[in-house]
């Protein structure tokens, strides 16, 4: 198992933001190797949809579309610049 793992909340395709955050998060990603897995919550698939609404009522509000969940937290509502993300990353994996 990845020690970091990445959900994207992404509406679809034709939503312009979900897409550009899901390239950022990949070009960030492509530095950790293994260490960091992605998962993208398709809100128009039924399991997409069962944990969208599990991590909102974890956040006690409906998740921004798009967001960053990382371990279960959110972390990012609007797309990250790629190097503040592997920053962020860096500092999970160093324990901080």
């Amino acid at each position: 198992m990845a020690a970091v793992v990445i959900e994207i909340i992404y509406e679809g395709d034709h939503c312009i933001p979900c897409v550009y955050m899901l390239e950022a998060v990949e070009e960030a990603m492509a530095a950790f190797g293994q260490t960091v897995s992605l998962e993208v919550v398709h809100l128009r698939e039924k399991k997409g949809g069962l944990r969208y609404n599990r991590l909102s009522r974890q956040l006690g509000q409906p998740a921004p579309i798009p967001s960053i969940f990382i371990n279960g937290q959110l972390c990012f509502n609007v797309t990250p610049p790629v190097q503040e993300l592997q920053h962020f990353i860096r500092r999970i994996l160093s324990g901080g």
